[in-house]
């Protein structure tokens, strides 16, 4: 059986820049922690409790020592908050989600409202949400859009959101006969693994898709090789994986999230390779 990793899959920038981050900071403080998870993946926040940064839940639960903002943003107020007990933050906000929260605050300056595509318990849209204001609306999609929306109106998009979700929420938009300021902040890494899975996904006979159950893009990777490849099969660990899955197939895929670092990509190509 042959094992074709996707051209674009594993872990982007913003993702390797706060891990790099977060243990600079407990080489440097014992007492680290991170707000809420660093990144969507399990296995890596394990790891990195395992040598000491701690996982507070809330600013409530850290006392002293060094924060870390997760890649996935904070709200502004959350920020404040924690300057304001005196903690050392070091901000590990990927840029691009950054870039986002900014394109929040200026459509939340131009008056109206601010639509944020994307799921409302995630936390980078609740940080965008913090930088759009009082009249932000989050829809996952098109049909949670409210009947009445006051112009002007803005649109902003979870980094790690589809391009076909935005444009669906657009083209509902302009049919009310509005016209939306529309801030495409989805990052181009996202872009590239969910064209690269769709592209592999056409030319193999099972795929697997690597990261955390709760990381938004390796979802959205899944939900494309689905909708590719019908044997499309989503795990964390290697161990998760049952042989019985390839049987009869000549050709498997291998993609993964943005936050699934390469020696988890490479421990499902090895034993894939083994079957």
């Amino acid at each position: 059986m042959r094992v074709v990793r996707a051209k674009h899959a594993g872990v982007c920038y913003g993702v390797e820049r706060a891990l790099d981050m977060a243990v600079v900071a407990m080489m440097d403080e014992d007492d680290t922690h991170t707000l809420g998870p660093l990144i969507h993946n399990p296995t890596v926040v394990k790891q990195l409790e395992e040598q000491g940064v701690k996982v507070a839940k809330s600013v409530d639960d850290i006392e002293s020592g060094i924060v870390v903002i997760r890649s996935h943003g904070v709200e502004p107020h959350v920020m404040q908050q924690l300057k304001d007990k005196g903690l050392t933050v070091i901000d590990a906000t990927c840029p691009h989600v950054a870039k986002a929260q900014r394109s929040a605050g200026e459509l939340r300056d131009a008056g109206g409202t601010v639509i944020v595509i994307g799921r409302a318990e995630h936390p980078e849209v609740k940080g965008l949400c913090g930088h759009a204001g009082e009249r932000a609306v989050v829809v996952a999609d098109v049909d949670e859009l409210p009947d009445d929306l006051i112009e002007p109106v803005g649109i902003v998009v979870q980094t790690t959101e589809s391009k076909e979700k935005l444009e669906a929420v657009v083209e509902a938009v302009r049919a009310r006969g509005i016209e939306p300021v529309v801030k495409n902040t989805i990052c181009f890494a996202t872009r590239q693994r969910q064209n690269s899975a769709a592209d592999l996904a056409d030319e193999v006979d099972a795929i697997v898709v690597i990261g955390g159950k709760n990381s938004s893009n390796t979802t959205h990777l899944y939900d494309i090789c689905k909708a590719h490849c019908e044997r499309s099969y989503f795990i964390e660990r290697v161990d998760e994986i049952d042989p019985a899955w390839f049987a009869g197939c000549e050709t498997v895929g291998v993609t993964a999230g943005a936050s699934t670092p390469d020696d988890q990509i490479c421990a499902v190509v090895d034993y894939l390779e083994t079957l």
